[in-house]
């Protein structure tokens, strides 16, 4: 029997996907042909989840009944044992990526947090990690239009080396995808860098020679909460104050006093950039800045007290209904403890922090940070009069300039934001992201 070359097999392969793409018949929707879809398994920043083409997928209106069971979920038990999920709300995401019709974006991106134990699909907010795997995969995949004119020669001559990191030098190629999120009708500008395709590159022919170039994940750029180096992918969410209210400060009001049903108040800042949050001075709820230190105050310790994460749910809905959002819409607003940085010995507490921070995402304490929280906070952090405008550490004489380092239980973040009579232009920070697989994902 005649062998398949590679060259055949991929011929094949694109046949039967043709085939599966036919459109249905009039009056009806496309039936699900099989029981698996074509997607990648990817890192993005601290998360992981699926990146879908979103041709590979029914309607919308069908998703419930193939996402859930593919991340395996429902799940009582919290772990997804059945499913590509991991157990915690950080490895439960999945992205849908298609080509754009819109002049300002190449790809547009709809990020779907699948609930863990319920199995709910939650299209309400974005998830910045994940969006750092968006801009590569769509490019790789070819749904960015004119690719080369996308790309830029980087010189590279203080340093920072291949990923922006500490070594290297010379100079590299980088790309720029521009991307529509449909949770937050906001644009986000994906900068990664690129290569040249080589003869182990997945591709049809071995003929690279004129072929638009790859990403490449290789470089010496170190984001704490992910072990090892990587290229740098720079991340700009433009124009991202009211992502869902409007405004990014919703009530108009740098701090607002919350009542809470127990008859207790609490001041909170509500804020909208990116993704809404709700930010609350650990002191404010008894909590004691000298037992807040990073090397015992941990998410495991919030996980341990359930009278502690009942409470922050009723302020967290209690910040929601003052938003004009759901309050039992889990995945917005957040919210997110916050305390000054400690001269502790953990590295969310080194003497570069500003503020450090604890945040919770679907009722799960973080172990890190939802990055589009990192940017709303960053935000806030600029804002004068906010909680966290309060609690930052000085860095100028107006005390709110410049970016703003961010500790968290499993390390830093540095976010920027650039404000034009006072308003938010666009708030930025540097991630990585890692495709771990491809293949077939059964439902």
């Amino acid at each position: 029997m005649k062998r398949l070359t590679h060259t055949t097999y991929n011929a094949l392969r694109r046949v039967i996907h043709q085939q599966q793409q036919q459109p249905p018949t009039a009056g009806r929707a496309k039936p699900l042909s099989t029981r698996s879809f074509p997607a990648l398994f990817v890192r993005g920043g601290t998360s992981n989840g699926l990146v879908i083409q979103r041709r590979d997928l029914p309607p919308q209106d069908q998703w419930h009944a193939i996402l859930p069971a593919a991340m395996g979920a429902p799940d009582p038990h919290g772990r997804q044992l059945n499913g590509m999920g991991g157990g915690l709300s950080s490895l439960s995401k999945i992205c849908v990526v298609a080509p754009s019709a819109r002049p300002d974006a190449d790809v547009d991106f709809t990020f779907v947090q699948v609930g863990i134990r319920d199995g709910t699909l939650d299209l309400a907010g974005n998830c910045g990690n994940m969006s750092s795997a968006v801009g590569p995969a769509a490019w790789d995949w070819g749904l960015v239009a004119d690719r080369e004119a996308k790309v830029r020669d980087v010189d590279v001559s203080d340093g920072r080396g291949r990923g922006g990191g500490d070594g290297g030098g010379g100079g590299y190629r980088e790309a720029l995808v521009r991307v529509f999120n449909t949770n937050t009708s906001k644009i986000i500008h994906s900068r990664f860098r690129v290569r040249g395709r080589d003869d182990d590159d997945d591709d049809d022919d071995n003929d690279n020679s004129n072929k638009p170039p790859v990403y490449d994940h290789e470089g010496d750029y170190a984001m704490d909460g992910v072990p090892g180096t990587q290229s740098r992918i720079t991340l700009s969410f433009l124009d991202p104050a009211g992502a869902k209210t409007g405004k990014a400060l919703p009530t108009g009001n740098p701090i607002d006093v919350l009542h809470l049903p127990d008859g207790s108040r609490i001041p909170a800042s509500l804020v909208d950039v990116s993704n809404p949050g709700v930010f609350v001075r650990m002191s404010d709820l008894g909590i004691r800045d000298a037992d807040a230190d990073p090397a015992t105050f941990t998410p495991q310790t919030v996980e341990s007290d359930s009278e502690l994460k009942a409470r922050l749910e009723v302020i967290r809905q209690a910040g929601a209904a003052k938003m004009g959002l759901d309050p039992n819409t889990e995945s917005v607003p957040k919210i997110v403890l916050l305390f000054p940085r400690s001269e502790g010995s953990s590295s969310s507490s080194s003497d570069a922090v500003d503020i450090r921070c604890l945040a919770l995402s679907m009722g799960q304490a973080h172990k890190a940070v939802p990055l589009t929280l990192a940017l709303c906070l960053g935000a806030a952090a600029n804002m004068p009069g906010t909680v966290a405008a309060q609690v930052r550490r000085s860095r100028g004489e107006d005390g709110t300039s410049g970016p703003v380092v961010i500790g968290h239980p499993s390390g830093t973040v540095e976010i920027g934001a650039t404000f034009e009579d006072g308003r938010i232009v666009s708030a930025d920070l540097l991630r990585t992201a890692r495709v771990l697989m491809r293949g077939q994902v059964y439902y």
